[in-house]
């Protein structure tokens, strides 16, 4: 199956404050190799595999755009979403059923950057 994205790359305005943040957070998503790069925190999920990076923007601004990543149950949606509570996440919506074969948990670091986890089961 093709893979439809490569890396996916976070700013926050305080790299060293938000380490302890997403050194919690990515490893749960899946993205369990930690790369040492110089002014980045990155995680891959595997050699030639995706990766999400976060670097320091010091004028970094929120904005409306949301990075879902996909649970493969519901089961592991609720799992997460205690990896995101005790991360220090805010505004925490779910894990609810969203639409019909869609049960999501949407959330923010503490910078507003907006995610979400879900499970879409086919019908």
């Amino acid at each position: 199956m093709r893979q439809f994205f490569d890396h996916i790359d976070i700013r926050v305005p305080n790299l060293a404050a938000a380490t302890p943040y997403y050194e919690s957070l990515l490893p749960a998503l899946g993205f369990t190799q930690p790369v040492q790069i110089e002014g980045w925190l990155q995680f891959e999920a595997g050699e030639f595999e995706p990766f999400v990076g976060v670097t320091e923007s010091r004028t970094h601004v929120a904005n409306e755009n949301r990075v879902a990543f996909r649970a493969n149950s519901c089961d592991e949606v609720d799992q997460l979403s205690e990896v995101v509570r005790r991360a220090g996440s805010r505004n925490i919506e779910g894990p609810m059923d969203y639409e019909t074969n869609y049960y999501a948990l949407f959330f923010e670091d503490p910078w507003g950057n907006r995610f979400e986890i879900c499970h879409r089961a086919r019908p």
